[in-house]
């Protein structure tokens, strides 16, 4: 059984997925969850941000047109999790504002609300990029919503 089993079950990747495509609908940031069961072996000796940084570029991210991709990584074996966000929107919004919530998913973590605690930091996350990055009429969905597990 894979590590993820224990913490999320497939209605519960549904359920995120769903909270992100939500989100995006007041915002042109673009939001990705992704969840590994713990590091791959050719990263194993990186730090949990190097691990989300190599799946935000694995996962096109930075390809976005105003560089407003913003990824919540897991990693479920080491118990550590990072917020990423792309250059447009670490130009507006400062990285206090994401460890806050980094801070308040921990809560939820230690109380074993993890589905819970995912879909509240995406909305959390959607919230503060459609105040800097309002959906624009020509938007479209340029990032899959789906959670990416691995």
């Amino acid at each position: 059984m894979a590590l993820i089993d224990k913490y999320f079950s497939r209605d519960d990747l549904k359920r995120i997925a769903q909270a992100c495509a939500e989100v995006e609908k007041t915002t042109s940031g673009e939001v990705r969850v992704s969840i590994y069961n713990k590091k791959p072996w050719r990263l194993r000796k990186k730090s949990v941000f190097e691990v989300a940084l190599a799946e935000f570029y694995r996962l096109g991210m930075d390809k976005t047109r105003d560089r407003t991709g913003i990824l919540l990584f897991i990693l479920l074996k080491d118990r550590e999790f990072q917020i990423l966000a792309d250059e447009g929107i670490n130009k507006k919004v400062e990285q206090n504002t994401w460890d806050k919530i980094a801070d308040e998913l921990t809560d939820y973590f230690k109380k074993g609300r993890y589905v819970e605690g995912v879909i509240e930091t995406v909305k959390k996350m959607g919230k503060i990029l459609s105040t800097h990055f309002p959906r624009k009429p020509d938007d479209i969905n340029e990032l899959s919503d789906e959670v990416s597990v691995r």
